[in-house]
């Protein structure tokens, strides 16, 4: 027996060597180096074992966990630190294992929650069962591969990139053969940067993979399989940008029917304004979940959105960032530049609530109402009117009431959980009370807004039967009780809003207020 084979059989013989957390092949280390001490070992074989006995190499991102670690850590960072974006170019300068290096060390990162895929977990055990060697072979930081291989416990080892070294590509690629031989184990990834790895490999898995990728391991390999997957479908992006969100822009109509501006010129501008609003506010729900992607996955609904479950590739919705956001810009743009400037601020803020504002009590609350009351104004400045004070008023202490129930909704199901303060929320479970003492005062203050709003003297000659919208109130005063009482209850939803939409008795009152307004005019 040659020295090659005695190393590779003491290998899968040994079980201190079989331990789950073997750094297999550090990035740096020298040609055939197998342990953490850098103890020397010779290429396993030329051509490697056959069948059944060759190791089986698996990649990370996109492919073992549907997300992509470098972007999850790199808005981890940002949205603790946004000034961090100066230290990321700089350290990506000198190249992207050093920015990785930067990123490494995530706070908030655990491997439990990661979204991993089942099919490749089956490949997985299956080559398991079979006495093979599993390793993870990844161009992630070894701090996180190391981490998710240590919690899944099913690998030999792992090979990884360190601060000198990003193990992608073609790097990768020699460095399993180093290890393994050239064709002496299978591969699964799932992008062009593991077509070196594939076209090294005996056989090789494919998973997600690009259709012009997937025909040039077709053509490169004779011996694939794809794994199967669920394709994101139109309803899957359609919740990753909260198209079911639009309808809170229809504040934007709220100045078209207050100063009864009826014509097709204003409705199609007012229309034009809603859209506009829509694609930016998209642009930042996604901006949004990137910032919250641990959040999300250890919230018992926010978990199942696209981003945080896996069902969107990360750098999809990176790329459809920008290309929302230019595109809402250049419909405001069409409308009015005091419109462009109107949605620049509603950008500016709701980016500001992503990363910095919604950690901090009181101010996240205030901050949510005043996103919805700038819907009101941008719907004035399309119009090019002015909108009452009272009103705008009315409408920030309606939200904030709204908004204060949100939170309460949230620290009480915290509380019936048995779960820890929120690290995420500048508030204690303990505050539940206090919030929603909080969300009743501030749904009666709208009242009396209202009741302000209803007696000034622009309403008195606007509308032709002002008295009319006294019966307004009533209907808004148990319309905010309910909410108040079900969320008391725990029979609210998440989103009070969203509650509204889909509830038939908040869609009644809707209808009757809007008799009454109607009826007034």
């Amino acid at each position: 027996m040659s020295e090659i084979q005695h190393e590779y059989l003491e290998l899968r013989a040994s079980p201190s060597r079989r331990d789950p957390r073997l750094k297999v092949c550090h990035p740096d280390a020298r040609e055939g180096d197998l342990s953490p001490t850098g103890s020397p070992a010779a290429p396993i074989a030329a051509r490697g074992p056959s069948g059944n006995n060759r190791p089986l190499v698996v990649d990370l991102d996109g492919t073992l966990v549907r997300s992509d670690l470098l972007i999850e850590a790199a808005f981890s960072e940002l949205s603790r630190r946004p000034h961090s974006l100066f230290e990321m170019l700089r350290a990506l300068s000198k190249g992207k294992a050093s920015l990785k290096h930067r990123l490494s060390e995530p706070e908030d990162f655990d491997p439990a929650v990661l979204p991993y895929d089942p099919e490749v977990l089956n490949v997985i055990r299956d080559a398991a069962a079979q006495g093979r060697t599993v390793y993870l072979a990844s161009a992630s930081h070894e701090r996180l591969v190391s981490a998710v291989a240590n919690h899944l416990g099913l690998f030999t080892g792992w090979f990884a990139t360190d601060e000198m070294t990003n193990c992608a590509g073609a790097l990768k690629a020699e460095k399993l053969v180093a290890a393994f031989g050239e064709s002496g184990f299978d591969y699964i990834g799932n992008d062009a940067a593991d077509l070196p790895v594939w076209s090294r490999a005996a056989k090789s898995y494919a998973i997600r993979t690009p259709s012009n990728v997937s025909r040039r391991l077709n053509e490169q390999c004779h011996n694939v399989e794809h794994l199967a997957y669920d394709k994101p479908t139109w309803n899957t992006w359609a919740r990753l940008l909260r198209v079911h969100q639009y309808a809170k822009n229809a504040l934007v109509f709220v100045p078209l029917l207050t100063n009864q501006h009826f014509d097709w010129p204003s409705v199609l501008q007012t229309l034009l304004a809603a859209v506009a609003f829509s694609l930016c506010a998209s642009s930042v729900y996604l901006l949004n979940d990137l910032v919250d992607l641990q959040d999300d996955r250890g919230h018992r609904t926010k978990r199942n959105r696209p981003l945080a479950c896996g069902e969107i590739p990360l750098s999809r919705a990176l790329m459809a960032i920008p290309v929302l956001f230019l595109l809402s810009m250049g419909i405001a743009a069409s409308i009015s530049l005091g419109f462009l400037a109107a949605l620049a601020g509603y950008f500016a803020l709701t980016t500001a609530y992503s990363f910095f504002l919604k950690r901090k009590m009181i101010l996240d609350v205030v901050t949510l109402a005043s996103l919805y009351t700038m819907r009101v104004i941008g719907g004035g400045v399309a119009l090019s009117v002015m909108v009452s004070p009272w009103l705008l008023a009315f409408m920030m202490s309606w939200f904030l009431s709204l908004a204060l129930v949100k939170r309460f909704v949230e620290l009480k199901a915290r509380r019936e959980a048995n779960l820890p303060d929120s690290k995420s929320r500048d508030y204690r479970n303990s505050d539940f009370g206090m919030v929603g003492a909080l969300a009743a005062a501030a749904g009666l203050n709208a009242l009396t807004l209202f009741a302000l709003y209803i007696s000034s003297d622009a309403v008195q000659e606007l509308y032709t039967h002002p008295g009319v919208l006294w019966l307004v109130g009533p209907i808004l005063t148990y319309w905010i009780a309910r909410v108040l009482m079900l969320a008391h209850r725990g029979l609210m939803h998440d989103d009070p809003v969203i509650f509204a939409i889909k509830d038939r008795v908040s869609l009644a009152t809707l209808g009757i207020v809007g008799a009454f307004v109607v009826g007034a005019m």
